[in-house]
């Protein structure tokens, strides 16, 4: 559970009172301020011990090293008292996971930002039990960046130009510019070729995604997705084509499902149409997405930029 050197980072409570290490920002817990809870615990610990019971020996080590604070920094021990809505920061240990044995490739670095091509199977942040295999813990160590942080986000399963920022004055900017939908984004996609198919074509559609559900749906209502699909080149021989896609939104899986409702999913696609199992460690069939390009009109400087990766799908 527990584990994280770098600069303080800010929380809606003040300054994070313990820096970023191995790449990971320490973990941030609430005190509840319910009667049952405020009766039932007399000092803090006894909060952080029933919210992690199954680590007992290993809190008791962080406690006795001074890697257990409250929010203003002090050592949280056996003494201290229960605070209702008070915070309690400490270091998770990095899981034990699988090795994915590709590399994250830099495109461009300056002052502000960090630009690289994603590999798939990487995932951008942690989550799950993709913690320290994240491109963001892996370049936070790798380069000694404990301010480095994502403007936006790509799947797991999709490679690609990822753009992240350095510093923390900065960050905001930029993510709003995807916010705003002010980022030109194109993808690039191998899917089966339909020559039936009247291209380029513009796919709207109503996208939920419901909290611990993998995959995404199409339901009835507003579309608030929209994705131009374009064909570059065809492969008849072999029922392929390459595929430009521009997404006017970012809702998760956005292109995979529009894809598939052309009745072209993309290839190695596990969710869409239909899902099937690949186990965690299978790296053999990536799916054959990938961000190709970001542009934009910098926020700070008013430049236009624009980042491209020169990656090859497998398939095509």
């Amino acid at each position: 559970m527990f584990g994280g050197s770098g600069r303080r980072r800010r929380y809606r409570g003040g300054v994070v009172p313990l820096p970023v290490r191995d790449g990971l920002n320490p973990t941030r817990l609430v005190l509840p301020h319910d009667a049952e809870s405020v009766a039932r615990f007399a000092r803090t610990l006894d909060y952080v011990r029933h919210r992690f019971p199954d680590d007992a020996v290993r809190l008791a080590e962080k406690v006795a090293a001074g890697e257990v604070v409250d929010g203003r920094g002090r050592p949280v021990d056996a003494r201290t008292p229960y605070e209702p809505r008070g915070f309690v920061f400490l270091y998770r240990d990095p899981p034990v996971e699988p090795d994915v044995p590709f590399e994250v490739r830099v495109l461009h670095r300056d002052r502000d930002l960090l630009v690289v091509d994603k590999p798939h199977f990487l995932a951008t942040i942690p989550r799950g039990s993709y913690v320290a295999r994240s491109v963001l813990v892996r370049l936070r160590r790798d380069l000694d960046l404990p301010d480095l942080s994502p403007a936006h986000r790509l799947d797991r399963v999709t490679a690609g130009v990822l753009l992240l920022t350095l510093r923390p004055q900065v960050r905001g900017a930029y993510q709003e510019l995807f916010a705003r939908r002010e980022v030109r984004k194109t993808y690039e996609a191998v899917a089966p070729w339909d020559p039936a198919l009247d291209l380029p074509t513009t796919v709207r559609s109503r996208i939920v995604k419901h909290r611990g559900v993998m995959r995404a749906e199409e339901v009835d209502g507003e579309p608030n997705a929209q994705s131009r699909v374009d064909v570059v080149e065809a492969d008849p021989a072999r029922g392929l084509a390459r595929y430009r896609l521009e997404p006017h939104s970012g809702k998760t899986h956005q292109l995979r499902l529009h894809m598939a409702r052309l009745g072209v999913p993309i290839v190695h696609d596990n969710f869409y149409p239909e899902p099937y199992d690949v186990a965690p460690d299978d790296y053999s069939r990536p799916l054959q997405l990938v961000s190709r390009s970001l542009a934009f009109t910098d926020p700070l400087t008013g430049r236009e930029r624009r980042f491209e990766t020169d990656r090859v799908l497998d398939a095509w």
